[in-house]
C-alpha cells in the first residue's frame, strides 16, 4: 500500500485538512518571516512591480491547472458512484426477475447473487481501498449465475421475457464490475501530480518576494495564498482515489433494495 493510500485509510479528512492546510500556512509564513529578516530591503517593495506581474501570471496558469485537475477528479468520483449504483441495481433486478422462475432455479440464482454481493462488499471493497483490486471470488459467483441461467429452459412467454431480462442484467453486472475495478486502479498521472504539487513549491515562495511594509499584512497575504493552495492540493489528494478515504464511494447500494434480503439473518 502506498503512503497516500495509507494516509487516506488511517486518518480522517478533517485531520488531513488540519495537517495539510495548517502545515502549508505555517511553513509559508515562517519562510516569509525568515526571508524578510535575512533581506530587510524586501519590506520596501522595490521589486513589487516585477514580482506582482510574475505572481499574477503564474498564479493564473497554476489556478487553471488546479481547477482542471480537481474537476477531473470530482467527475471521476461521480462516475465511480454511478458505476457502483448501476452494478447494484442490475444485481437487484436479477433477484427480482428470478421470482418468475421455478423454485429450484430461483434458489440457485439467489445463492449465486447472494455470494456475489457478499464477496463484493466483504472481499473486493477492502482490496479496492488498499489499491489492490482484483476479480477474486466474484468471477466464480458470476459464472455460477450464468450456468444456472444457461441450464434453464424458460416455459411460456412470461418466463422467456424475465429470462432475457435476467441474462441482460447479468451481462451488465459483469460489465459494471470491470468498470468499477478499472476505476479503482486509476490515479492521477505522475506528470500531473508533479505539476500540481510542484507548482505550489514555486507559487508560494514567490509570495515571499512581494514586499509589504507591515509584517502582519505580509503574513496575512502569504498565509492566505498558502491556505488556498494547501486546501486545493488537499482536494486533489483525497479525490485521487475514489474508493479510499472518507470521501470514497460507499458499498451501501449492495445492501439496499432487493439485495437487502441477502444481509438479513
Amino acid at each position: 500500500m502506498s503512503l497516500s493510500l495509507w494516509l487516506l485509510n488511517h486518518f480522517s479528512t478533517f485531520t488531513l485538512a488540519v495537517v495539510a492546510v495548517g502545515g502549508t500556512v505555517l511553513l509559508a509564513v515562517a519562510g516569509s518571516v525568515l526571508l524578510r529578516r535575512r533581506y530587510p530591503s524586501l519590506a520596501r517593495g522595490e521589486h513589487n512591480d516585477m514580482v506582482g506581474v510574475t505572481l499574477g501570471m503564474f498564479g493564473a496558469i497554476y489556478g487553471i491547472i488546479l481547477a482542471f485537475v480537481i474537476v477531473t477528479l470530482w467527475t471521476q468520483l461521480e462516475a465511480s458512484q454511478t458505476i457502483v449504483a448501476s452494478e447494484a441495481s442490475d444485481a437487484a433486478l436479477i433477484t427480482r426477475d428470478a421470482t418468475a422462475f421455478p423454485a429450484s432455479v430461483r434458489t440457485d440464482l439467489d445463492a449465486a447473487m447472494s455470494g456475489y454481493v457478499h464477496t463484493v462488499v466483504e472481499e473486493q471493497w477492502p482490496l479496492m481501498r488498499a489499491g489492490n483490486p482484483s476479480y477474486g471470488a466474484t468471477e466464480t459467483h458470476l459464472q455460477t449465475a450464468f450456468q444456472v441461467l444457461q441450464a434453464y429452459d424458460p416455459k411460456g412467454q412470461a418466463e422467456q421475457v424475465f429470462y432475457q431480462q435476467a441474462v441482460d442484467h447479468l451481462d451488465d453486472v459483469a460489465s459494471q464490475r470491470r468498470a468499477r475495478i478499472t476505476m479503482a486502479r486509476q490515479e492521477l498521472p505522475p506528470l500531473l501530480q508533479a505539476l500540481a504539487f510542484g507548482g505550489a513549491l514555486v507559487l508560494i515562495p514567490l509570495t515571499f518576494l512581494y514586499g509589504l511594509r507591515k509584517l502582519r499584512v505580509q503574513m496575512l497575504f502569504v498565509g492566505s495564498v498558502a491556505g488556498l493552495v494547501g486546501f486545493s492540493l488537499l482536494l486533489v489528494f483525497v479525490l485521487d482515489r475514489p474508493f479510499s478515504g472518507d470521501l470514497s464511494v460507499s458499498p451501501a447500494p449492495y445492501r439496499e433494495g432487493a439485495l437487502a434480503q441477502y444481509w438479513t439473518g
